[in-house]
């Protein structure tokens, strides 16, 4: 009967633990899981002691491994990924999505630092103020700067 009773935790355990690598976020199915886990560890020690439920952690272990590696390659290139239960629709600028503001077109204009750059601060362009970056040196405040760099968000500043 105990032996039915690990092994009956180990089962749901595992598929719990599967389940969760579906799943956003860290939730119920992992912690119960991983609870199922350990009970059928404690029972294995309780029952035919230390070195069974050392076996009984390394088999865990294993079938978690081999069972996550299995699930997580069929989403990827099998059965699984041809359901809905895998994302298929991606945003991409081909279709119009844009992460971020385009900041390129502020490449070059002038501006007055309204903070000292150590190296980041704040820069007005125009009454528009930024948050951007110096090249690396000090830029103490109320200095003419040029941008001269824009990657994503991150705007790049030298002095005049």
């Amino acid at each position: 009967m105990d032996l039915i009773l690990i092994i009956l935790c180990g089962v749901i355990g595992v598929a719990l633990i599967v389940l969760e690598a579906f799943m956003p976020g860290f939730g119920i199915p992992g912690f119960s899981g991983i609870l199922m886990e350990i009970t059928a560890i404690v029972i294995a020690y309780i029952y035919h002691g230390a070195s069974f439920a050392l076996v009984t952690a390394l088999i865990a272990l294993s079938i978690i491994a081999i069972a996550l590696s299995i699930a997580l390659r069929s989403a990827a290139k099998g059965r699984l990924a041809k359901s809905r239960m895998v994302l298929h629709n991606a945003e991409n600028t081909d279709e119009g999505f844009v992460a971020t503001d385009d900041m390129n077109v502020l490449l070059g204009h002038e501006g007055t630092t309204t903070t000292p750059l150590r190296p980041s601060g704040i820069a007005d362009f125009d009454g528009v103020r930024l948050n951007v970056v110096s090249e690396g040196d000090f830029i103490p405040g109320d200095t003419k700067v040029r941008i001269t760099e824009v990657q994503g968000s991150r705007i790049v500043v030298r002095p005049v």
